[in-house]
């Protein structure tokens, strides 16, 4: 996992929630809605050969008007899935079919996208919906988890990432029992025994490290790490200074399991999911206490609404834009039909363009962001309104702001400009400049 995908993740997450909008909101007639999914490892030949069955069987529907509009979206399944000669690494969505739209015109859609991480989902459906449990499961969380089982024969490298977990290594230890065998000393046998128990701590250290952090960045490569065990072994490899601080630090849960191995990462994962769900969370809540953070101190590291954010970002100051997911304003490229130039505006739904005004591109701030982002030199996290710190920042913020690199004092983008103007008057004040 490299970090190139830790910067787009929310992103991705965004796309994937307002793709899933648009599927749910897509209405068929009859049944030529396709919803097909391939996992990872699957083969084209099998879908084709799947497809090309179910073109034969479709050709039996009685009713004309949907027995053409099956075999029409059979048929467009098969012309996508000819553009792949394999199915990508993490697999393949394909959502096609005629919809209707609110006026009751036939559309027809294609959809095939690859997603941001494996789906191990097959899935072939013909329907009059598109079918997109299998889309919402991926953003049911995609942070990464790393598991430590460790015991007195052995530990266990794992990790989870939504509901497919993986072992990544395992290996056993052979360690002498407490009780002392005849002919040794007691001594001896105690100081031999502590330097078994020694090593396997090094060793599992050593090996967490090799797993777990990213060797190009040095950072950690998992959002969160569990130790688990029985006995005090994890207890142990989390207070001991051969364990890696980076690592140490990324420590969610210290659990107690009855074994180890496989059965014991299992326990270990049911005894954590409360503690995982609420990771996201505390990630926001955090990102956005930082921001309120730099508000209340004054300290002038900061950006809030659309405007001033948009200007700091042009300036280059803007070091983390953060935006809430479902900011609901358009941004608009408009030509004045009185002066002939082009003007920007950053308009809520409801707001009127203005008649002097011809629309020549409308896009949702958000989309224009994620698309745009990177040549501002920031990174960019998007944000819900669940926690009470994002509440506060979607309500009372306006939804948008940033952290900065340095301080900016916003007055020097519009001198006559009072911060204290509402948002429309602004708009039009630096519109007339």
């Amino acid at each position: 996992m490299g970090d190139n995908h830790n910067d787009n993740k929310s992103i991705e997450i965004w796309k994937m929630k307002k793709l899933i909008k648009s599927l749910e909101a897509a209405k068929g007639n009859g049944t030529s809605m396709i919803s097909l999914i391939m996992p990872p490892r699957d083969r084209i030949s099998r879908v084709s050969k799947m497809l090309c069955h179910e073109y034969g069987t479709a050709s039996n529907i009685k009713s004309r008007v949907n027995r053409l509009s099956v075999l029409g979206a059979i048929t467009s399944a098969q012309q996508r899935l000819k553009l792949y000669n394999r199915v990508p690494p993490n697999g393949l969505f394909l959502y096609t079919g005629t919809m209707v739209n609110e006026e009751g015109k036939e559309k027809k859609v294609t959809i095939d996208f690859e997603p941001f991480r494996p789906i191990n989902n097959t899935l072939y459906l013909c329907d009059n919906k598109f079918h997109t449990e299998a889309l919402n499961e991926l953003l049911e969380s995609d942070d990464t988890f790393g598991f430590i089982v460790m015991d007195g024969k052995g530990t266990l490298f794992g990790t989870l990432c939504g509901n497919n977990s993986d072992v990544l290594h395992k290996f056993t230890v052979d360690l002498p029992q407490k009780h002392g065998r005849g002919g040794q000393s007691a001594l001896r046998f105690e100081r031999l025994g502590r330097e078994r128990r020694h090593n396997y701590l090094r060793k599992t250290a050593e090996l967490a490290t090799q797993y777990f952090i990213n060797t190009s960045t040095n950072q950690p490569n998992v959002s969160g790490l569990i130790l688990a065990g029985s006995a005090d072994f994890k207890t142990k490899l989390s207070q001991s200074g051969m364990f890696n601080p980076r690592l140490k630090a990324k420590i969610l849960n210290v659990v107690e399991v009855q074994r180890g191995g496989e059965s014991g990462f299992n326990e270990a994962i049911k005894k954590s999911s409360e503690v995982l769900a609420n990771v996201k969370f505390a990630q926001e809540k955090l990102l956005i206490g930082k921001y309120l953070n730099e508000v209340n101190q004054g300290t002038g590291k900061y950006v809030v609404g659309v405007e001033d954010t948009l200007n700091a970002l042009d300036s280059g100051a803007v070091e983390t834009l953060i935006v809430w997911e479902n900011l609901d304003i358009n941004r608009y490229v408009l030509k004045s039909s009185v002066t002939g130039e082009t003007v920007i505006k950053h308009l809520n739904k409801d707001d009127e363009v203005g008649s002097d005004f011809d629309v020549e591109d409308k896009v949702l701030l958000l989309e224009w962001l994620a698309d745009e982002y990177k040549g501002f030199g920031c990174a960019l996290e998007f944000v819900t309104n669940k926690s009470q710190e994002g509440d506060q920042f979607c309500n009372g913020f306006g939804g948008i702001g940033g952290l900065l690199r340095y301080q900016l004092d916003v007055a020097d983008f519009d001198e006559e400009e009072d911060l204290d103007v509402s948002d429309d008057e602004s708009e039009s004040e630096s519109e007339s400049e």
